[in-house]
Parts: C-alpha cells; sequence; structure tokens
C-alpha cells in the first residue's frame, strides 16, 4: 500500500455517500411535469412520483420492514416497479426482484434463499404465490398490486398497494446509512445448479447510474438517451434492474413510459402514442415487435434501440434498419451490473450510409469508461489484441457484483485471480474493439479447431427465409464434435439442408469460414427455446438432442 497523502476533513464536514436517494434530487428540478406514463392505465408527473416514493416509505415500514430486511416484488413492468426501486432501499431495505418467468419451485427456491420478509404481488401472480405460500419460511405478509377489479386471495394481505398509499404521509425522512450496504437482490439462472443470488450496493448502482448517463448521451456517436427523449423499457424491470436505465432517466428527469405485461402490438401503439425514442431489448424480442400485426401499418423512424443479452444478427439489424429503428449493441452480464461495454460509431462511420454501419453496429463494441477488461487465455495471460487471438473477457468496475449470497464457493470462481470471469470468448481489435465470439461452454471444437456458434447463427440467418437459428455442438466420432442447427422458416417459405448448406458454401468461397464449419445437420423447427429473459436456451437445446 503507498504511504499517500490523506488530510483530515474539517470539522463539520459532511461526509457524502452514494446512496440512491440521491438520485431523486435532479430530475423534478429539471422537468417537474414530465410524465411516467404505465400502458393504458395511468400517468403522472416527476412530482407526484417522488410524493408516490415518500408515500409508498411509509406504508413499508407500516408493514413492518425495516433496515436489512427484504422485500420481493412480482409484477409486471410498472410506475410501482419504478418507485419500489427508489423506496425500498431508500429505508435501508433490499428490493428482491423476482424473476416472473422462472418454474414455481425455482421461484420458492429464491425467495427461500433471500429470506422475504415482505411481498409485493400484482394479481396476475397471485396463483403462483398461492401455490407456494405454504413453504415460504420467512414471509410475514402481502401487498397487492391491482390494475383492475381485485379478485379474492387467501393470502395473509395486510392492504392493496393503492389504498396503502392514499392512506400514507406525503413526507418521509430517508436516512443516510454506509453506502455499502445492499439496496438489490435477484437471481440469475445458470447451466446447473440452484439460481445464483446476486446482489448490489447503493454505491454501484449509483456509480453504475452516473457512467451511464454518460455512455448513452455524452457522445454524438451514441446519444441514445438525452433530456428531451421518451423511454420505453422492454427490459424485464425484474432482470439487472431493466439494464439500470430506469435510474438513469429518473435522474435526468426524462418521460418513461412502463408497458406493463409484453405484447408486441401494445408496444407498437406505446410507441407510436407516447412518441417513444429509446428502448432497449434482447434481439427475440425486437424479432417479435417487427414480425406483429401493428408493425406491419407502422414506421419506427426516430426509435433508437439497444441490443444485448444475446447476438444481434445483421439480417435482424438490417430488417430493424430498413424500418427506420437504429440499432446498437450493449454488452454485459447479470454480474456486472450490467454494463461493460457498447457500440462506439468513429467519426468517419458516422458518414457512412446506414447499410454500412451495421456490421460495426452488431458488434460487442468498446468498453464503457471506468471498465478495466482484457481477454485472456486458460493460465490467466493476457492474450494480444489483433483482433484474431481468442481470449475469455475479465473484467474489473467499480459496480461489480462482490459474490453471490450465501455461495462463497461460487464467489471465489467467479473473482478468479482478482478479476470477474465472464465466460464469454472474445477478440480484441487493435483500436480496442471488442468482439464476442462465443460462450466458451457454447464454442464448437471441431477437429482441433474452434468453431463459433454465434458466427455461424449469424450467417444462417443471412438467408432470406430464415427467422431464427440456433447452432450447437453434437458429438462426432471423427472430429470430436460437429455443429447442428436448429432453424425456424419465415412462414410461407420453404427450405432444406441442401439449401442452407448451399448457401454456407458461399461463406466457405469467400473466406469467411471453412468448411468443416458447416452444420452436420439442419433441425427444421417452429420454435427455438428461449430462457426467462428471452435468450436463446442452448442448454435446453442440448438435453432435447441428447434426449
Amino acid at each position: 500500500m503507498l504511504n499517500t497523502k490523506i488530510i483530515p476533513p474539517a470539522p463539520g464536514a459532511y461526509s457524502y455517500p452514494l446512496l440512491i436517494k440521491r438520485l431523486l434530487l435532479s430530475g423534478v428540478r429539471y422537468a417537474p411535469a414530465n410524465e411516467i406514463v404505465y400502458a393504458d392505465k395511468l400517468r403522472y408527473s416527476y412530482q407526484t412520483l417522488i410524493e408516490r416514493i415518500h408515500r409508498l416509505a411509509h406504508a413499508l415500514t407500516a408493514a413492518g420492514v425495516k433496515a436489512g430486511d427484504t422485500v420481493a416484488m412480482l409484477d409486471w413492468d410498472s410506475h410501482r416497479y419504478l418507485e419500489c426501486f427508489f423506496a425500498v432501499p431508500m429505508i435501508g431495505a433490499v428490493l428482491h426482484t423476482v424473476n416472473i418467468r422462472l418454474s414455481p419451485d425455482q421461484v420458492l427456491y429464491t425467495m427461500n434463499h433471500a429470506e422475504d420478509d415482505l411481498v409485493l404481488v400484482h394479481d396476475d401472480f397471485l396463483p403462483l404465490i398461492e401455490q407456494i405460500h405454504p413453504g415460504l419460511d420467512t414471509v410475514k405478509g402481502y401487498i397487492r398490486l391491482t390494475d383492475d377489479a381485485a379478485i379474492g386471495t387467501e393470502l395473509p394481505v395486510l392492504g392493496e398497494y393503492e389504498s396503502l398509499l392514499s392512506q400514507a404521509a406525503c413526507h418521509y425522512d430517508f436516512p443516510d446509512f454506509d453506502e455499502n450496504s445492499v439496496a438489490t437482490l435477484f437471481y440469475t439462472t445458470g447451466t446447473t445448479g440452484d439460481p445464483k443470488g446476486v446482489y448490489f450496493t447503493h454505491r454501484q448502482l449509483v456509480l453504475h447510474t452516473l457512467n451511464a448517463v454518460g455512455t448513452l448521451g455524452a457522445h454524438q456517436s451514441y446519444a441514445l438517451l438525452r433530456s428531451d427523449d421518451v423511454y420505453m423499457p422492454i427490459t424485464p424491470m425484474f432482470h439487472v434492474h431493466a439494464w439500470g436505465v430506469p435510474y438513469v432517466a429518473t435522474l435526468m428527469g426524462i418521460k418513461q413510459v412502463y408497458p406493463g405485461r409484453y405484447e408486441p402490438n401494445s408496444l407498437v401503439r406505446l410507441f407510436r402514442e407516447e412518441r417513444v425514442t429509446f428502448s432497449h431489448c434482447v434481439p427475440t424480442i425486437l424479432q417479435m415487435i417487427l414480425g406483429c400485426d401493428e408493425a406491419a401499418q407502422t414506421r419506427f423512424d426516430g426509435w433508437k434501440m439497444l441490443l444485448g443479452g444475446s447476438a444481434l444478427t445483421l439480417a435482424m439489424a438490417g430488417q430493424a434498419s430498413a424500418r427506420g429503428i437504429s440499432v446498437y449493441s450493449g454488452y454485459g452480464m447479470s454480474e456486472t451490473c450490467p454494463m461493460l461495454c457498447s457500440t462506439y460509431l468513429r467519426g468517419e462511420a458516422l458518414g457512412q450510409p446506414m447499410q454500412a454501419q451495421l456490421a460495426t453496429r452488431i458488434k460487442t463494441g468498446l468498453p464503457i469508461s471506468m471498465v478495466d477488461l482484457k481477454i485472456v487465455d486458460a493460465s490467466g495471460q493476457s492474450v494480444a489484441h489483433d483482433g484474431e487471438s481468442l481470449g475469455e473477457i475479465v473484467v474489473r468496475a467499480p459496480w461489480l457484483t462482490q459474490g453471490y449470497l450465501k455461495d462463497p464457493q461460487k464467489g471465489a470462481e467467479l473473482w478468479q485471480g482478482g478479476w470477474l470471469h465472464t465466460g464469454d470468448l472474445a477478440s480484441i481489435d487493435p483500436q480496442g474493439g471488442v468482439e464476442i465470439k462465443d460462450r466458451i461452454k457454447d464454442v464448437i471444437k471441431t477437429g482441433g479447431e474452434w468453431i463459433s456458434s454465434l458466427e455461424l447463427e449469424n450467417l444462417i440467418s443471412e438467408h432470406a427465409s430464415v427467422t431464427s437459428v440456433a447452432v450447437i455442438g453434437i458429438a462426432d466420432e471423427q472430429w470430436g464434435e460437429r455443429p447442428m442447427a436448429l432453424v425456424v422458416c419465415e412462414p410461407g417459405q420453404y427450405l432444406d439442408r441442401k439449401i442452407l448448406e448451399a448457401h454456407l458454401q458461399g461463406f466457405v468461397e469467400r473466406g469467411r469460414i471453412n468448411k468443416w464449419a458447416i452444420p452436420k445437420q439442419f433441425k427444421f423447427v417452429a420454435e427455438i427455446p428461449k430462457t426467462s429473459v428471452g435468450k436463446i436456451n442452448k442448454k435446453l437445446i442440448r438435453e432435447s438432442v441428447l434426449s
């Protein structure tokens, strides 16, 4: 440790903790009349948002929630979720954003593991909670979230959300406390074992928010979210705080539109009626939007879309661009809060036609500020930044989770050698651009050579009759592994193995891939399995192929 110079603060100097409550100071100053919109059900101003957060804090404390307790949330993307993003951690409690797409057994496991004390539950999820309620060990009560007429339940309900807020005082004196206090908790699922608890502190969330303000708005080539934008998330709020953007939008005082349950046609209508300019989602959601009935009669000019979670193919980027959507790529993971990298267009690229920009826009991009990122080999040694050499992405940043809840062994594996290991295989070019080639567990090794499943998916998807595709490795006696592709065909079109082999042979002849990268098998399916957050579920695909 360096013997640096430290000057003691003056008597009475205030040590300013980085707490989530600080994020509420500016938005209402800048734009008090800007709106928070919940689907077609409700809208109110930033002034009202602040008041409702104060009322919610009173309602929670009246329900017995105290500092250090855990409050579970089961809701669609809503104004209520936004209010809980602030009120729960601001009273010193922990917000557990429950993944509503997990199985009942997994939801039960995560809620018991988190030791939830109070549960806020939308009426749509009452059947789920009623099913698992007898097995919940620590829950003391429930608050109902109702959009329409309330339905009956045997749960020990303490009250209905809006009713409780209406009875609460409109000012709450939020205390100061240690900025390293845990603010949020959610669970990420892997290929094996139980879901793992990922947690973030007030300090981490504030730093991630401040950094994202700069990342999303400061650079002319990446001006996704500025004061005159209208924001609508299409990434579930239970998943890494909707990528942290609700905190960013609230700090900036931007109009926010929360769509409720995701339904493609309603998303398109909200885009039109609320004049949405910025959203983020996984590619499968973008594909659903482009293919819905409302989209057929809608131009999407002015809609900036940040894509992450899985690879954005050139074909889909082209389809979105042709309809007016400006696509960008972002990269991160649950454990990284999540932002690590994003598309960055240098001056010369900005002057190119959009079609020429797409190859850059679908790449992983550059590490954002304050992210220390490198690629390493199996022994932990740094790999050359030549655009060809491959290594695992490892990172350091001030907002990365410091471990997994109650699982020190998994946490130590995550942080082996003092760097967070992402499990993603990538190259870095001489200009610092990162390009993910595959998950380490998904890369296909055939005859001693590595084949990127992501690259193959991208090339196959360029065929006009392909809607979506997933590539995995299957055992091969001669080569160890060979690729196999699951393909969904455009309605009314015809595809077979010979057509796609000929399509890929063209890339072999142009030197894009080697001939052994052409899949050994093609399976034509009606739908490709997805995870709870819309990513391609290769674990389930492998299980179905091997069964």
